[in-house]
């Protein structure tokens, strides 16, 4: 029946009850076949007396889970007893309860799946993350030296949660821990993992996660070989530490987690450095840097020790002392030869005044001679040199040694 066909048998005038509505779900969910189905089982209840098992059939990658029927000779044959969190494989048909209105499987057949096809199907897993490079030791990030925030992923009071916690805070008393306790087995323990790293992924204040658990067996460990898992851990921006305390079988948390850890132990001494360990260093650091600084400041005075035994250095005040001393002879002697330059040049100067003052007009005009002087056509006065300068009339200056006379020309009288 299809949704269009009910809706035009029925209006809000004409409904149809509930039994018919029950009815026909049943019609359609009774015609779909069988299918196999696998699954982890939870809350067995097989109560004695009874023809009818109960169990609930869960995804152990999702938050999925369906009811089972079937009837107790199937439980009750089954080598070894299922217990929770067992894998089987069933074979079942969809039935509708009409009176609840409930859906369940009825199953027919029901196959535990062996330890040896879980670790089959784990290697198959494993070959193919390894093949998609979730393995690969490049992808896997270093752990901070000193996380400001650790992530715990265990479970609630458990002894792995012990132990990581001890021993950090026996390394590092001020380690900082975000504890969030899930599920570490059985159908339910993959997505509260899952949660639980989201929410540790997406916190600023993480900056590595730890997945912890203690020992167990093959069937204990299947959530930490789950390939939605392990997907989630490689896709997840903070660093990842595996601490899962099975040595004999790795799960693949392992291989995809940055760092693998034996136990829960060990990863409480590898998240964070041991403060003894670190003081002591930076003691030992600080030794080295006293050393190397004293040794450096040694050196330093031996050099400058030396410097100062240099002749140069040891008397800063000779060389400049004897140099003072050089100038100052050579500074007396250029006084000196100047001094003598000076004479001879004054010595000079006064023979060449005595030689002019003698060769002088006013020499020889002492003497009693005079200089006659006429005017020329432009009116400048000329010394007169012959009688053929002047004519009768011509005014005449006559210059002797202590002034001049002025005359007139009345004659002149050549010479012999």
């Amino acid at each position: 029946m299809t949704t269009e066909t009910a809706r035009e048998q029925t209006s809000a005038e004409h409904p149809w009850p509930v039994r018919t509505v029950a009815r026909k779900i049943a019609d359609w969910i009774h015609r779909l076949g069988a299918v196999w189905v696998e699954g982890q089982v939870t809350q067995i209840s097989a109560r004695p007396g009874t023809q009818t098992a109960f169990l609930t059939l869960r995804d152990p990658a999702a938050d999925v889970s369906m009811t089972v029927t079937c009837p107790m000779r199937l439980v009750r044959g089954i080598e070894p007893p299922l217990r929770d969190g067992a894998s089987v494989v069933l074979y079942a048909k969809p039935s509708f309860f009409l009176g609840r209105g409930t859906i369940s499987l009825r199953a027919s057949e029901i196959r535990p799946v062996g330890i040896g096809e879980l670790l089959a199907r784990i290697e198959r897993l494993r070959r193919l993350l390894d093949a998609e490079g979730l393995f690969a030791p490049e992808r896997k990030r270093r752990l901070p030296f000193l996380p400001k925030g650790i992530g715990l992923i265990t479970g609630r009071a458990s002894a792995a949660e012990h132990d990581v916690l001890a021993n950090a805070h026996a390394r590092w008393p001020a380690a900082r821990f975000q504890v969030v306790n899930t599920a570490v087995q059985g159908p339910t323990a993959v997505p509260q993992i899952r949660k639980a790293l989201s929410l540790l992924d997406a916190d600023p204040d993480v900056d590595v996660i730890v997945i912890a658990r203690g020992g167990g067996s093959v069937e204990d460990l299947l959530p930490f070989s789950d390939e939605t898992l392990c997907r989630a851990v490689a896709a997840a921006g903070t660093p990842v530490v595996s601490a899962i305390g099975h040595e004999p079988d790795s799960p693949l948390l392992d291989y995809v987690a940055d760092l693998r850890c034996s136990t829960p132990t060990d990863a409480g001494k590898r998240i964070v450095p041991d403060v003894k360990e670190e003081t002591a260093r930076v003691l030992q650091l600080r030794d080295r840097a006293r050393r190397a600084l004293h040794g450096w400041v040694d050196t330093q005075c031996r050099l400058l020790d030396q410097l100062r035994s240099r002749p140069v250095l040891a008397d800063p005040l000779g060389p400049i002392e004897r140099r003072a001393e050089e100038v100052e002879l050579h500074t007396e002697r250029g006084r000196r030869a100047i001094l003598a330059t000076l004479s001879t040049e004054q010595a000079a100067i006064a023979a060449a005044r005595a030689r002019l003052t003698a060769l002088g007009p006013a020499a020889t005009m002492a003497r009693g001679y005079t200089v006659v002087q006429y005017p020329d056509a432009e009116g400048n006065l000329q010394v007169l040199r012959s009688i053929s300068e002047v004519s009768e009339g011509t005014p005449l200056r006559v210059r002797v040694v202590d002034g001049a006379v002025h005359a007139m020309t009345t004659t002149t009288e050549p010479g012999e």
